[in-house]
């Protein structure tokens, strides 16, 4: 896989190549690209997919400046800036980054997709997002939440993976997304300056912004999402300018997990029709 060293640090990515329609696709917490891996299976036909690790607990090195939300805006929009990509199709799962960089660093973009991700005040979400906070904040507290999650007769609880899927992630993609916190210090200490920076009014902020991008944009959200309030799916589309509303269902926050087909085809008529 290769890497891109950025100021923030290093970022490894997976890029398919190709001359079709550049598509981004960023993941949430405690993940890796890997999540996306059955929508590029998807996609790469007909369209360049970009699926970077972002330094959210399952990064492989660790950052050389301490870690933030705004940070990790930075390093999206540079990571844009130096792979040189234009008339990109941003697509955000779990986190909210990507809106920050829609209102802030615009300048790449084509289209904006958010896929059940947070939104408005709704931080951290979900019991595990407020278990990842209580973590953050006590010592010694991130081992045991790791050791915890890696037990498998555990994943399918709700306080673990089982919010975020309907069907059991394969354990060695979950293996994967825990080896880094389990195994690093340094990748730990990334995660609690992430978790512990986060400032409570960026994605109310956001929302103001996304008001002004005039851009196609698609909202997808789950229709039985545990993490992520299905209004603000609603709420997301009605204030993007461009913005429209695709409800999956049979599927919790992580789409791309339990409906990668379907999610699939409703990025690219998305990509093909705006």
């Amino acid at each position: 896989m290769p890497e891109i060293v950025l100021t923030a640090g290093p970022v490894a990515y997976d890029d398919t190549g190709g001359d079709g329609p550049v598509v981004v696709l960023l993941h949430g917490l405690v993940h890796d690209n890997t999540v996306w891996r059955k929508v590029t299976a998807d996609l790469r036909a007909d369209h360049r997919v970009i699926a970077p690790t972002l330094p959210y607990g399952a990064h492989r090195r660790p950052m050389t400046v301490p870690l933030s939300p705004d940070v990790v805006i930075d390093l999206i929009a540079e990571f844009l800036d130096r792979l040189e990509l234009r008339d990109v199709t941003l697509v955000e799962s779990d986190c909210g980054r990507a809106q920050t960089v829609a209102v802030r660093h615009p300048e790449r973009l084509a289209r904006l997709a958010l896929i059940s991700c947070e939104a408005f005040d709704n931080y951290p979400p979900g019991l595990p997002g407020k278990m990842i906070a209580v973590a953050c904040r006590l010592p010694g507290a991130i081992p045991l939440l790791v050791r915890t999650l890696g037990l498998k007769p555990l994943r399918r609880l709700p306080v673990g993976f089982g919010a975020l899927t309907k069907r059991p992630v394969p354990d060695e993609i979950v293996d994967g997304w825990l080896r880094p916190l389990r195994t690093d210090p340094l990748i730990r200490r990334d995660f609690r300056a992430y978790n512990t920076h986060v400032r409570k009014d960026e994605l109310v902020e956001a929302a103001r912004g996304l008001k002004d991008f005039d851009r196609p944009a698609l909202v997808v959200w789950a229709a039985e999402d545990l993490m992520m309030p299905r209004e603000h799916g609603r709420r997301l589309s009605e204030l993007l300018p461009k913005g429209r509303l695709v409800e999956i269902e049979d599927s919790r926050t992580l789409i791309a997990e339990d409906q990668p087909e379907r999610l699939a085809a409703v990025l690219r008529e998305f990509i093909a029709t705006t």
